[in-house]
């Protein structure tokens, strides 16, 4: 079975795209959702509340903007924080994983290169946007600033060096021309998965 990472910058529709796979029948591993729910575990919750000094919700969960605040401006928490997170999301794939049989399987996340996974993956496949658009994106998303999606992208390599790397890119800006890549490269995938 092959493993295709699927990455992107913050706000370049990775999800989206990951989705548009899903709908032709991969597999979808998406790092990012599996992360949210890793960080709502009592024991992370309590080890991450700890390390940052912050204080939980009534509910007992971490107030997230408290914790973007922290990691997005500063390279080493976000380290700490990653390293918290990070091998929980791989044993959570690696169990997921052995239960797919399809050709192929997608795993999205946003920092695939910048984590040095790619040779995790048979192929790698990078979806772009203008940066403008991204701003936009995120900030309709999100409801934050456009300093804030900034500070967020800053913590990303830019798309030109990610481009360097990938073994297929996918332009994502109209949605129809995007997903008559998506099929293109699916078929690509069923057929390599027969070699």
């Amino acid at each position: 079975m092959i493993k295709v990472g699927l990455t992107g910058g913050i706000g370049s529709g990775k999800t989206t795209v990951a989705e548009m796979f899903e709908k032709l029948g991969a597999p979808l591993f998406i790092a990012d959702r599996e992360a949210k729910k890793i960080l709502d575990l009592p024991e992370v919750t309590f080890e991450i509340a700890d390390v940052f000094e912050l204080k939980l919700k009534p509910d007992g969960k971490i107030h997230k903007p408290d914790l973007a605040s922290i990691v997005f401006n500063d390279t080493e928490a976000l380290e700490a924080l990653n390293s918290i997170i990070h091998p929980r999301v791989h044993k959570s794939f690696e169990i997921w994983f052995g239960k797919q049989d399809f050709p192929y399987i997608i795993y999205e996340a946003a920092i695939i290169f910048e984590k040095d996974r790619a040779s995790s993956f048979d192929y790698t496949v990078l979806v772009t946007a203008p940066k403008e658009e991204r701003i936009r994106r995120v900030m309709n998303r999100d409801k934050i600033s456009d300093e804030q999606v900034e500070s967020r992208m800053k913590a990303q390599w830019p798309q030109s060096k990610k481009k360097k790397l990938a073994n297929f890119i996918i332009e994502n800006i109209n949605l129809n021309e995007t997903q008559q890549q998506v099929a293109q490269l699916h078929e690509k995938f069923l057929i390599f998965s027969d070699n």
